[in-house]
């Protein structure tokens, strides 16, 4: 029998080594063509034209459109309160940068000798500016633009994305308060939306209402799915929460890069319609109409919890899994209603926050840290903590910029986090049993 298993494990041990050198040299070749037609492109990094539109050093300009077209991407951006605008590109190379005319303040003009169509290069390094410098408002020939309050802009801009915010944080609490499962996968169900979003409406030309309807029911058929297949045979094999933790991260990984093989690292374009005036801050029509759509949903789900006998059942499992066993009510089956009522809202967070910021394949993981922090910050499995969490990181990330450099926004939102928690430790609606 020796002589049998010895020989048996060398030729399993032959098969190894050959599929492993296959392996590395499919691989190795791949990786080698790959790169070869161009060594010296820098995949990691991050390419962007950005610049500013002013009437004069204290008068920035808000609402300009600049469009960007070059190296098979299409692209575009608003300037903001302080007059700034930038727009990430996948690769180096040569790009027009358009200013939009007809979204300038009335009477405002390009000075003299300068056209609102310009030729970038990216070669050397990876932020290039475009210049487009407009007659200062101290011209007699120019009527000044209307005065913009930037607080007003910053709280508006700040409420629009708490709301966005609150659908997928909410979800999120729904899955922990029901499972105990903190799901880093969860953003990658934004991002699901958000890219299905733009297949349906720009690749596939499908009307915009539609579009969103298919990506909310994508991501809500893929969250049941991800629940009957993976998550509620491991809850039948009892594997504990930190294996089931691990599981999510990875699961979030693979569907992440999967996304990015499939439609790339470029961002993609969704904005869409025009810019509405409201109490004189300028803000794009469909983020106020996906800001509405929002409250809409967030009400009829509070009605859902309160008011339903699924609602009520799905607030007794949070509170204690087994004492609702107990009394009758069907735990595996509102934990599956749970996952499918928060991928239908994640999904729909994910449509609108597409619409905000544009779709990527990392749209989701960006914003995942937000979603934790929101659901923490409200208290850990309270669906209406969530939402108020959500709200007051949306609100700081946008008024914190009046302070502080916009690239550290994020951060600062984490920095209230802390500061909450240690006077409150369950979170602003969060229970005391709830900790740890």
């Amino acid at each position: 029998m020796k002589p049998r298993r010895s020989n048996l494990l060398g030729r399993f041990t032959k098969w190894v080594g050959a599929l492993s050198l296959v392996l590395v040299t499919t691989l190795g070749g791949s990786t080698a063509l790959a790169i070869a037609p161009n060594p010296t492109q820098d995949i990691t990094s991050q390419y962007a034209i950005q610049g500013t539109i002013r009437q004069g050093a204290a008068n920035p300009v808000e609402g300009a459109v600049i469009n960007v077209v070059g190296e098979g991407f299409e692209g575009s951006a608003t300037t903001n309160a302080r007059g700034k605008w930038e727009i990430n590109v996948p690769n180096k190379g040569s790009y027009t940068v358009t200013l939009d005319l007809a979204t300038l303040p009335e009477g405002a003009k390009l000075k003299p000798g300068f056209e609102n169509v310009r030729t970038v290069e990216i070669d050397k390094v990876n932020t290039v500016v475009a210049i487009f410098p407009l007659v200062e408002i101290d011209d007699p020939n120019v009527t000044p633009p209307p005065t913009t309050n930037v607080v007003l802009s910053r709280i508006f801009a700040g409420l629009n994305f708490g709301i966005l915010l609150a659908m997928a944080a909410i979800g999120l609490s729904l899955i922990y308060g029901t499972t105990g499962l903190s799901n880093f996968a969860h953003g990658e169900m934004v991002t699901i939306g958000a890219l299905t979003m733009f297949t349906f409406n720009r690749v596939m030309g499908l009307d915009i209402i539609l579009s969103a309807l298919l990506a909310t029911a994508i991501v809500t058929a893929f969250g049941y799915t991800q629940d009957a297949v993976l998550w509620r045979p491991l809850r039948k094999k009892r594997i504990g929460i930190t294996q089931m933790m691990i599981v999510s991260i990875g699961l979030s990984i693979v569907i992440r890069y999967f996304l990015q093989l499939v439609y790339g690292g470029d961002t993609k374009v969704l904005s869409q319609g025009t810019t509405w005036n409201i109490f004189g801050v300028l803000m794009p029509a469909i983020n106020v109409i996906c800001a509405g759509i929002s409250i809409i949903a967030l009400l009829g789900f509070a009605w859902f919890l309160t008011r339903t006998r699924i609602g009520k059942a799905t607030r007794a499992v949070s509170d204690n899994a087994a004492l609702a066993a107990s009394t009758g009510i069907d735990v595996e089956r509102i934990v599956r209603i749970v996952w499918v009522v928060a991928a239908a809202l994640t999904g729909l967070s994910g449509v609108f926050i597409g619409l905000y910021f544009q779709a990527a394949w990392d749209t989701g993981f960006s914003i995942l840290l937000l979603l934790f922090a929101a659901v923490t910050l409200g208290g850990l499995g309270t669906a209406f903590g969530a939402a108020v969490g959500a709200l007051i990181v949306g609100m700081f990330v946008e008024l914190s910029t009046l302070v502080i450099p916009p690239d550290l926004k994020f951060a600062g939102a984490l920095i209230v986090l802390i500061l909450v928690l240690l006077f409150r430790p369950q979170g602003v609606l969060g229970r005391k049993q709830r900790i740890g």
